[in-house]
């Protein structure tokens, strides 16, 4: 654990600086914190069994009552998921605006954690927090009530982000307005910590009006029922979906949990007025095709998603067949695409029309954070001293670094994860390093990323099992049969595959027969001999070593 200077200022990313999600982020000075956003990300195939990643809030933990708050930008999952899990390990007061506050709330209640202060910060107001003063400036993004954080410090001020664009005519809220941020630019930026979602991406995001407009003209392209996946927290697309679906003459069902929580806390902040309402499961199954639409979860191919049920015929409720279309209003976040492209091979194969923003001219969606003029222009607007990226892979950063770079930004730092950052006094520059890390959440419980339950697993993805269990009795002799079970090893249905079971059980008695009296007597050695002797053979016969257990029983 680094000693930090208090009089210095910091800035530490503990999730978010080398992946999409798990968005985790420190500030630090005179001895106090301040963490930013707390959230999840998607498991890939390196996690078997595991659906959910967060952040590990060691550090955080460690500082006790000198963690002074956790400020939680908007409502996304890869920004505020990860709170309901992780903040009985913090113990510090929430804050955000009143959207997010209503979200997160839920999000606590339904994973029995109580008694957490939530503070609801209105939009443009000023909280103090410990020797922070935060202000909470609205920007556009695909999520009611967003914000960028104007932090003030006695070393000066840091403009950190959150996610935005600068949507001209965004579905929920107002366009960002560019006066706070040109306002603080002239009193001048020390430091500009930013999404780096689309540094690569030239020209600017779109709006989310023009994916209403684009959304109705697919839609009549259609004649069965239509499924449109999203972003269960992506309100703007929601409302759009809805609009565009009266216009076509259909009506819209919404299927999954995320996306009825999700209404339910809009509806609560007054954010659906004039939407008509939607129907349920039941009378959608009872509408003809060519009026039925509904939006489901599972853009990003989550196995227990809803979309991801349909696709297999596990739903049970509404269901889809040939001739209807699948649209996918949502961009594959980097390391999920295997996991979408198993849904829609699935759909493809029962006759399923699957659109994607490739397979068609009309615009069905834009992301929700900034392209390369959309950031030049921030840049413009704040002329920071010096420029930290975030969010994103480390290709992101490196991208907005670049940019960064080119537009004559003198100071730029790509982070990792655990990288300390002091900001002030002097350049900004990296000092030193925090270990950090991923925690996976385990059904019941949250382990450490490098878990041993993970790592064989992952193993045995590989390599397969074999169990050997045998009685011996106290002269070192075999009493019955020994007792093999494989896994992801064999075929019993195959004639050959079944001979060289035969030929282990073979194997086995060769491998104690050679042992002298002795050696035989120590049921360590006995284990320890077979274990290697019976990964020897398989590698022999089919090429890898498959985990390997031995188990004597002396009688």
């Amino acid at each position: 654990m680094p000693d930090l200077d208090k009089a210095a200022l910091h800035f530490i990313p503990l999730g978010g600086a080398e992946q999409f999600g798990v968005n985790l982020n420190v500030y630090a000075t005179q001895g106090q914190f301040l963490a930013v956003d707390c959230g999840i990300g998607f498991a890939d195939e390196r996690f078997p069994g595991i659906d959910l990643l967060l952040p590990d809030p060691a550090f955080l933990e460690a500082q006790g009552e000198n963690l002074k708050g956790l400020i939680i930008t908007h409502a996304h999952e890869d920004h505020i998921g990860g709170v309901a899990y992780l903040w009985e390990r913090l113990e510090c007061p929430i804050y955000t605006t009143p959207f997010t506050a209503t979200v997160l709330r839920r999000k606590l209640e339904d994973a029995g954690v109580r008694k957490v202060p939530v503070h609801v910060v209105k939009p443009m107001d000023t909280v103090k927090i410990g020797p922070f003063s935060v202000q909470f400036v609205p920007v556009a993004h695909s999520i009611p009530d967003a914000c960028a954080l104007f932090i003030d410090t006695s070393h000066g001020k840091i403009v950190h982000s959150g996610d935005w664009n600068l949507d001209p005519r965004p579905v929920t809220g107002k366009p960002t307005d560019p006066a706070p941020f040109r306002e603080a630019g002239a009193k001048g930026v020390l430091a500009y910590i930013g999404d780096s979602t689309n540094a690569a991406v030239p020209g600017v995001a779109g709006s989310e009006s023009d994916v209403e407009t684009g959304l109705e003209a697919q839609f009549r392209t259609c004649t069965g029922r239509i499924a449109v996946t999203i972003f269960s927290s992506n309100i703007g697309r929601i409302i759009s979906i809805a609009r565009a679906a009266k216009k076509s003459g259909r009506s819209v069902a919404i299927v999954g949990r995320s996306l009825h929580r999700m209404l339910s806390a809009a509806r609560e902040c007054g954010l659906m007025k004039g939407i008509p309402d939607f129907i349920s499961e039941e009378d959608f199954s009872a509408l003809p095709r060519e009026k039925a639409l509904m939006i489901v979860t599972g853009s990003q191919g989550e196995y227990r998603s809803a979309l991801a049920k349909i696709s297999r015929g596990d739903f049970r409720g509404v269901s889809l067949s040939k001739g209807d279309t699948v649209i996918f209003s949502a961009r594959p976040i980097p390391g999920n695409d295997r996991e979408i492209n198993e849904v829609k091979n699935s759909l493809a194969a029962g006759g399923i029309d699957v659109i994607t923003t490739d397979d068609t001219d009309n615009i069905i969606h834009v992301s929700g954070h900034p392209c390369r003029d959309e950031i030049a222009q921030m840049f413009q607007w704040l002329k920071p001293a010096a420029v930290i990226p975030v969010h994103g892979e480390h290709a992101q950063l490196v991208a907005q670094a670049r940019f960064a770079k080119e537009s004559q930004i003198e100071t730029v730092v790509v982070p990792r994860n655990g990288s300390v950052i002091q900001l002030a006094p002097g350049a900004a520059r990296i000092v030193d390093h925090i270990e950090t890390g991923i925690l996976a959440v385990d059904q019941k419980r949250i382990i450490p990323q490098n878990h041993a339950s993970i790592t064989e697993r992952r193993k045995l993805q590989f390599t397969g099992a074999l169990h050997v269990s045998l009685a011996m009795n106290a002269r070192g002799e075999i009493l019955g049969e020994p007792r093999l079970d494989t896994m992801g090893l064999f075929d019993e249905d195959d004639a050959a595959e079944t001979q060289i079971l035969d030929k282990l059980y073979e194997e086995v008695e060769e491998i104690i027969g050679d042992m002298t009296k002795e050696e035989r007597l120590d049921d360590h050695f006995v284990a320890e001999e077979l274990r290697i002797g019976l990964r020897r053979f398989m590698v022999h016969m089919l090429g890898f070593k498959p985990k390997t257990s031995v188990h004597v029983l002396r009688v």
